[in-house]
């Protein structure tokens, strides 16, 4: 799973663009997953919303992921979904989902990301790494400390979210995420396109350092 920058939409903080321009310019920029996310869409408007977004993304080749609904996901032809610790269970919805179809679990601490994978979840997202205001329960961060145990407790891809910019972006990287996972960092900036490819950069600059750093170790 290719997750270097992991986009999610957000209208609230997108200076008038809908979700699908939104992921149209974060596509453009490099994104490597894009996920809608609208706590105040009802299902049928949710629905009509992912079938645009996914047919950009089946375009591109990038892989469409939404947001805790399980059923709208399947319905519009997403490439998985993203559940919370409130939501239904990963093993659940392995059970519901087609194979090949991406499950991702927010995780907080070592023991939710242990089971996240236990239950067959694709991948795991750290969340929040850092204090943010995209997300108003998100909580405090759980610092990188956290990510790294986390890292070292599962054999998936560990995306961080929560509080992620240009500046700490490398950081993230440095304490194992595979990947970012961002929302007004990308689709806050006036220059949505731009603002995704500098990002891109940063994590891919930082992957590189970080893995000749452990060919050094194991040397």
């Amino acid at each position: 799973m290719k997750c270097d920058l992991y986009v999610i939409t957000d209208e609230a903080i997108s200076n008038g663009l809908s979700h699908a321009e939104v992921a149209k310019r974060a596509i453009a920029g490099g994104a490597d997953v894009v996920q809608i996310r609208d706590k105040n869409y009802g299902c049928h408007e949710l629905f009509f919303v992912g079938k645009v977004i996914r047919a950009l993304t089946k375009k591109t080749k990038t892989l469409f992921i939404i947001n805790d609904r399980l059923d709208v996901a399947l319905a519009c032809g997403a490439d998985g979904v993203h559940l919370g610790q409130d939501d239904i269970r990963a093993c659940v919805a392995r059970q519901i989902a087609p194979p090949g179809f991406i499950i991702g679990v927010s995780v907080g601490t070592v023991d939710e990301a242990v089971r996240a994978e236990q239950e067959g979840a694709d991948y795991i997202a750290v969340s929040p790494v850092f204090p943010t205001a995209s997300k108003g329960d998100a909580g405090p961060g759980h610092g990188l400390d956290a990510l790294r145990k986390i890292r070292n407790k599962v054999t998936i891809p560990v995306i961080a979210i929560g509080g992620i910019s240009q500046e700490n972006a490398g950081d993230v990287i440095a304490a194992g995420a595979d990947g970012v996972a961002v929302i007004s960092a990308v689709v806050g900036s006036p220059d949505i396109t731009r603002a995704a490819r500098e990002l891109k950069a940063i994590v891919r600059k930082a992957k590189r350092i970080f893995n000749e750093h452990n060919r050094e170790k194991t040397r």
